[in-house]
């Protein structure tokens, strides 16, 4: 009899323990963080453990020397340097892993920066426009907002400099922006762009650590990028001046430079451009120090280096695309050295 009870006593005590086990188990599970999903952003292939999902801006900033220092360029993924007319460069800074506080100086639209804008998605920002540029932009190709018509409002004057080199927009005038036009602030797109993973490079390259970009005969269009090893960025001076940022000081740096070959035309009295953005072309691609020969296309809008068909890969952080006229050719333009 007594082994009988001792019996129950040790079942039913097991019992207790395998409960006691399951739950204190079943807490820690309950408990234990999950490992954060890990997102890559779409421009500039930096990783976080938040979505990169906010809609891309792309903004036309004024490159004039009277417009520089620039501010809000440190953060955008990639800048596009291009000819608007004649000599003279214009800028157009894509954002979307991050947003600075403020951005300008801004200046007018061109046709092909607001084909660049459709391409990405990305909600279009400018203070001015050319002919061909405003029948797009009334005919609804990309959402935007124009600071003809928000001067002084979403748009601010700096009292430093003079018109047309001192129209400036904030980010939440920019967000106050999208709501007037009733424009979506996610992105759910596809990006072109293949970044390496951390550690993984391209090993096939010629060394060279300066480069020079050059638009024309004026030297404050002349561009040099200056590779540092220690932080593996370059850095950016124009016209024999540090690229940095107006407000905070801030240099430029960025992680890969690309240089794209493309056909220009002069269309009027103006000096304005007319750029072929599709065709693709010959490409440089500048990275670790080093640089490598490619051809560039326009993969579902976004100009993108290629080699074979295949996006080549780009380190991840900012990237700076220079569009260069393919008369006389990208050589003419670039100059590099180990």
């Amino acid at each position: 009899m007594k082994n009988w009870i001792f019996g129950i006593l040790a079942i039913l005590l097991l019992g207790t323990g395998v409960a006691v086990y399951l739950l204190a188990n079943s807490s820690e599970k309950e408990s234990a963080p999950e490992n954060p999903q890990i997102s890559k952003a779409p421009f500039s292939g930096v990783e976080g453990s938040e979505p990169f999902n906010s809609r891309p801006i792309m903004a036309v900033i004024n490159n004039h020397p009277d417009a520089r220092p620039h501010t809000g360029l440190a953060e955008a993924d990639i800048v596009f340097e291009m000819l608007a007319e004649g000599s003279v460069t214009r800028l157009v800074a894509l954002y979307q892993s991050e947003f600075p506080e403020e951005m300008g100086p801004v200046r007018s639209a061109r046709d092909y920066f607001v084909d660049l804008a459709r391409g990405y998605d990305a909600f279009f920002i400018a203070h001015g426009w050319s002919p061909d540029a405003k029948r797009l932009l009334e005919a609804g190709a990309v959402d935007h907002i124009n600071g003809l018509f928000y001067d002084g409002t979403l748009f601010k004057r700096s009292s430093d400099r003079v018109a047309p080199h001192n129209s400036y927009i904030t980010y939440e005038n920019a967000l106050k922006g999208m709501d007037a036009a009733q424009a979506s602030t996610e992105y759910s797109g596809h990006s072109s762009y293949y970044f390496f993973d951390s550690g993984e490079s391209d090993k096939l390259m010629e060394q060279a650590s300066i480069l020079e970009v050059l638009y024309g005969t004026s030297e404050q269009f002349h561009n040099e990028f200056t590779y540092d090893e220690t932080t593996a960025l370059y850095s950016r001076a124009s016209g024999g001046t540090a690229t940095l940022d107006k407000n905070s000081g801030q240099p430029v740096e960025v992680s890969n430079v690309l240089v794209f070959e493309a056909d220009h035309k002069t269309i009027d009295g103006e000096g304005r451009q007319s750029i072929d953005l599709m065709s693709g072309g010959k490409a440089l691609v500048f990275q670790n120090g080093g640089v490598r020969e490619g051809e560039w296309g326009n993969l579902e809008g976004m100009l993108v280096p290629i080699d074979d068909g295949r996006p080549i890969g780009l380190m991840p952080g900012k990237t700076w695309i220079h569009i260069v006229p393919s008369a006389p050719g990208i050589d003419n333009w670039v100059r590099y050295s180990p």
